[in-house]
């Protein structure tokens, strides 16, 4: 039976995005609504579920409380300890997941036809009916506190830590989800609880599900599996603007290689320029072939890698890049990544890049759909962000009416060279902070 999953999780959906992947709107008895691909060449189901809010809704002073509460779902349930939920779910050979994110929470569930009763009602308990027992807590937060004090020594995490501290100060995104040793070891049972109601609640919900399942049936399975839960929960954060307007900070770290974090204010996902701006982080930063990759590294050795994306968050956005250089090279490398950020503001992308990028894009799409798990992510995500069920039949028409006028008149919107904020850990020579 176990065999028999793992190749389920290699399951079709690999030719064309377009063709494969047809998505139906369903809207169950019970109001919810939910995406679904049918495909019941295999007898498997991939169910996502996500709740907006993640671990941006930690209430003041209880930082982590959201990311250990979803961490203990599967600790234990109903009548069950942790051992025995764990030994429920391997018999009937199903895969659950429970991830605090942050904008969003979410679960993550593979079953078999010939078990899905029994692993939905599994599922059910498991989401219901959490113990947080204070055993599991302690041992799950005695995990965190191993990630915590890992975070401390790496040098990619405290760039992170730092940057989008300066980003976002006292806002939830300016500090680690995971919290702090010290706001995790104050968290109690009644917190978990509490961390429970506020962050999985009807009204805030996304569902995908993709494999061997009907509308009819996957409605029923919906109601059902999350029916009884709280309707509605707290605000959501505000929403914030990155308050970093140029500038180097240096983090003082014995360690041969400076990690170096960089960015500024970015786009949101519904903007209508998203997709131009997408294509241009492409053609800048974001393949092995870019602009940054051939300017830092190809022509100069100055790193391994280097790269940039678009950070588009619930309540902020950015466009962050990272690399790592020798300290002896840092100094150069930054100023080339300021000069070539000048530059695409400067002198734009040409008709050459546009059109290979394009090609990239549009081939490489289809192989996003590689299986049931993936494809019912990403129906999550389009719902999240206020996608059509037909976007994936036009996704590519979309990029490929993109203009050169178009792409460059928002590359020059998004790229903003005097906000560019580097933040450097390690011991980079020749390399002041500003």
């Amino acid at each position: 039976m176990i065999r028999i999953l793992a190749a389920c999780l290699f399951a079709i959906f690999t030719t064309s995005a377009q063709a494969a992947v047809e998505v139906q709107g369903i809207t169950t008895s019970g109001g919810f609504k939910a995406w679904l691909v049918e495909e019941h060449s295999i007898p498997f189901t991939a169910l996502e579920i996500r709740f907006r809010g993640g671990t941006a809704l930690d209430r003041e002073a209880k930082r982590g409380e959201i990311n250990l509460m979803m961490a203990l779902l599967e600790e234990g349930s109903g009548d069950m300890n942790a051992q025995a939920f764990a030994k429920a779910r391997d018999d009937l050979a199903a895969s659950y997941s429970f991830n605090a994110g942050m904008d969003s929470v979410s679960i993550s569930a593979k079953f078999l036809t010939e078990n899905r009763d029994e692993a939905v009602a599994l599922l059910r308990q498991a989401i219901l009916e959490p113990r947080f027992d204070e055993d599991a807590i302690e041992r799950v937060k005695g995990q965190v506190y191993s990630v915590i004090r890992s975070a401390q020594t790496d040098p990619s995490e405290i760039a992170s830590t730092t940057f989008y501290g300066q980003a976002f100060g006292a806002h939830p995104y300016g500090s680690s989800a995971d919290g702090t040793l010290e706001s995790v070891k104050g968290l109690t049972r009644d917190d978990m609880f509490t961390a429970y109601k506020n962050a999985m609640v009807k009204d805030r919900v996304y569902i995908g599900a993709v494999g061997d399942i009907t509308a009819e049936d996957l409605s029923a399975l919906i109601d059902d599996l999350l029916g009884d839960l709280p309707q509605s929960g707290p605000e959501m954060p505000a929403t914030v603007t990155p308050a970093i307007s140029g500038g180097v900070t240096v983090v003082p770290y014995e360690t041969p290689q400076s990690v170096v974090l960089f960015g500024h204010a970015g786009i949101a996902r519904d903007d209508e320029n998203y997709i131009p701006a997408y294509i241009a982080n492409e053609i800048f930063g974001g393949a092995a072939e870019s602009r940054l990759m051939e300017e830092v590294r190809e022509k100069r050795g100055l790193t391994y890698g280097i790269g940039a994306y678009l950070a588009s968050h619930d309540h902020a956005n950015l466009v962050v890049g990272q690399f790592s250089s020798a300290n002896s090279a840092v100094a150069e490398a930054v100023q080339v990544v300021k000069d070539e950020w000048a530059r695409i503001v400067r002198d734009g992308i040409t008709a050459e890049e546009l059109d290979i990028a394009k090609t990239y894009l549009t081939g490489a799409y289809a192989l996003r759909f590689d299986g049931n798990a993936p494809i019912a992510k990403i129906l999550v995500g389009m719902q999240m962000v206020g996608l059509s069920t037909d976007y994936i039949a036009k996704r590519n028409d979309l990029v490929n009416a993109v203009t050169l006028d178009e792409i460059n008149r928002v590359a020059r919107d998004l790229y903003d060279p005097q906000n560019l904020t580097f933040v450097v850990v390690g011991q980079p020579e020749g390399l002041e902070a500003e």
